[in-house]
């Protein structure tokens, strides 16, 4: 009897497992989605990839904010910016620009592409650097103290432009050989979608290191865009809708 029980017990999970994966993969299924669940403020970061997104639609999809992407480097500019900007703004969405830092090119040509692209707007949200490894530089990755000299130039200059501190959304990896100790005045964006952010901050300090946005999931399935790339980036905010509301409405000093 026992025997059969364990089993019956084997084959269950094994059933479980075999569905599981798939539906993680496919995004019906988000490993951080109980836990993102308890922060009320959710949002969306999007670009090119997304295709043609339909706003209004989109915005109606229990979000309350939406990043999008600007530029990159020196001089790329995100083909659907300018459009995506201007529907999103159409909404009731809190709507921010972001930009993906490269380290192969000076802070200062990249602040000046992203200042160019991004015209300050009414109820905009801070701007947004991306600090991640691309190509072989998780193998052969840039000496952190260049890319601290380079990603302080472009923060000073976004922060004299817009009046706000930016954010910095980065990875894990990338927080911790980057932004760990030499940033950690800065909100901070981080990417985990395997489990709850918890970060150490200070290259010799044990206390923990709050987060304001944490991207939990890549592979969220929202309705409104229709793009090469069938996910979504899925966000939430640190805090309260009273927090939210308090520091997205925080008027600019510059």
């Amino acid at each position: 009897m026992k025997k059969k029980i364990l089993a019956v017990a084997i084959t269950v999970v094994l059933l479980l497992g075999v569905s599981f994966i798939p539906a993680v993969y496919y995004g019906y299924i988000h490993v951080n989605g109980w836990k993102a669940g308890k922060y009320p403020v959710r949002g969306v970061d999007v670009s090119h990839y997304q295709g043609e997104i339909d706003w209004e639609v989109l915005s109606g999809e229990n979000i309350m904010f939406a990043y999008i992407k600007a530029t990159e480097g020196s001089s790329h500019i995100d083909e659907k910016f300018e459009v995506n900007c201007r529907e999103a703004g159409k909404t009731e969405l809190k709507v921010g620009a972001y930009h993906f830092f490269s380290f192969d090119s000076p802070g200062l040509t990249q602040a000046e592409n992203f200042i160019g692209t991004v015209d300050a707007f009414e109820g905009m949200l801070p701007p947004v650097v991306d600090v991640e490894f691309y190509g072989n530089k998780k193998e052969n990755p840039t000496a952190p103290d260049l890319v601290e000299t380079e990603l302080q130039v472009f923060l000073n200059l976004l922060e004299e432009t817009y009046g706000r501190k930016p954010v910095i959304y980065a990875t894990e990896e990338a927080w911790e050989l980057y932004i760990r100790g030499r940033f950690d005045e800065y909100p901070l964006w981080i990417r985990d979608i395997w489990k709850k952010p918890v970060l150490k901050s200070g290259q010799k300090e044990s206390r923990e290191q709050e987060w304001l946005f944490w991207q939990y999931t890549n592979r969220g399935r929202l309705k409104g865009f229709s793009g090469e790339e069938k996910f979504v980036d899925l966000n939430v905010f640190g805090g309260t809708k009273e927090q939210w509301q308090a520091w997205s409405e925080m008027p600019a000093t510059a």
